[in-house]
């Protein structure tokens, strides 16, 4: 069994491919003023990057001993590094799966889930499109189902202009993809596949800002760091058309694309002070982090519940 130490929350709803090969030996050692040494790897979503990197940033201006490097090679490449022993902690916008975990116990790695925020699926299209203000989840399921004949806007609504559409998304290594196609296909990896696809969200950004029939999905973070690129699309699950905020994402009103973001840490790495004390820093500084980058925080007493588990 996976060790988890969020069961007290339930399902509301929440990196850059250069990890350095670890080269020091044994881990973090105190320096010559007693200061913290070593390394922290960590890779995998490109949803909980931002989160990831800010905490990476600010934990290494107050421990510049400790070298922190943060990947981004989606969900599933990150947990195929993490359960093959590459890196210490895994960032994930989905849990692990079954298959995942044995790999991670064949190679004697111990995960430990860590929720670290709320996140909502962003869908968007083009600032020039002003039609699509409002998709139905059924819509949106006809669109991205595998086998789907529709190409152009006014298949999906009749009124709708005769514009071939580019489709935009994650790749298949990615969490957001993952969820994406459970909560809107309703089957998990199960989508057409001629879309353009990227693990880089700034590529998807590039890529829907540049056409003016274009529809993509990724997370919600990311659109507001590009507002003024992109045009959210309000989703209507059956209750009316309903935007991602981090209020409607927190309520679970923006429903179904509203999820958890976690960090899987690894129990041997937290042996080493240098990925203690940075585990540490996280949830200390989590509450501020989470909402500078765009998505909402669990309660203050819930990180201390969590540090206190894991510390």
């Amino acid at each position: 069994m996976i060790s988890s130490i969020d069961k007290r929350i339930g399902f509301v709803i929440v990196a850059l491919t250069a990890v350095a090969i670890f080269s020091a030996c044994g881990g973090g050692e105190s320096g010559a003023e007693g200061g913290l040494t070593g390394m922290v790897r960590i890779d995998g979503s490109s949803t909980v990057f931002p989160v990831t990197e800010a905490v990476a940033e600010e934990f290494q201006i107050a421990n510049q001993g400790v070298r922190v490097t943060v990947g981004i090679s989606g969900t599933g490449g990150g947990f195929k590094k993490f359960c093959a022993g590459e890196t210490d902690i895994s960032d994930a916008s989905r849990p692990i799966k079954d298959s995942e975990l044995e790999a991670c116990h064949a190679a004697g790695i111990d995960p430990i889930q860590v929720t670290i925020g709320y996140d909502g699926l962003a869908v968007m299209v083009n600032p020039n499109n002003t039609f699509a203000a409002c998709l139905t989840v059924d819509e949106l399921k006809r669109i991205w189902e595998p086998g789907s004949q529709i190409s152009r806007w006014n298949q999906v609504r009749s009124e709708w202009p005769d514009g071939e559409f580019e489709l935009y998304g994650p790749g298949t290594d990615s969490g957001t993809f993952d969820y994406f196609t459970e909560a809107i296909v309703g089957e998990e990896d199960a989508s057409r596949p001629d879309f353009t696809a990227s693990e880089d969200d700034n590529m998807l950004v590039q890529g829907i800002a540049g056409d003016p029939y274009a529809l993509g999905y990724f997370g919600y973070a990311y659109y507001a760091e590009n507002q003024d690129k992109l045009r959210l699309v309000a989703i209507d699950n059956g209750n009316g058309c309903v935007e991602p905020t981090p209020e409607t994402v927190q309520s679970g009103e923006y429903a179904p694309l509203s999820r958890p973001l976690f960090i899987y840490l690894s129990k041997k790495a937290m042996e080493r002070p240098e990925v203690k004390a940075f585990v540490e820093f996280y949830l200390t500084n989590a509450q501020q982090l989470v909402p500078d980058v765009g998505y909402v925080p669990l309660g203050a007493e819930t990180y201390a519940g969590f540090l206190n588990d894991v510390m």
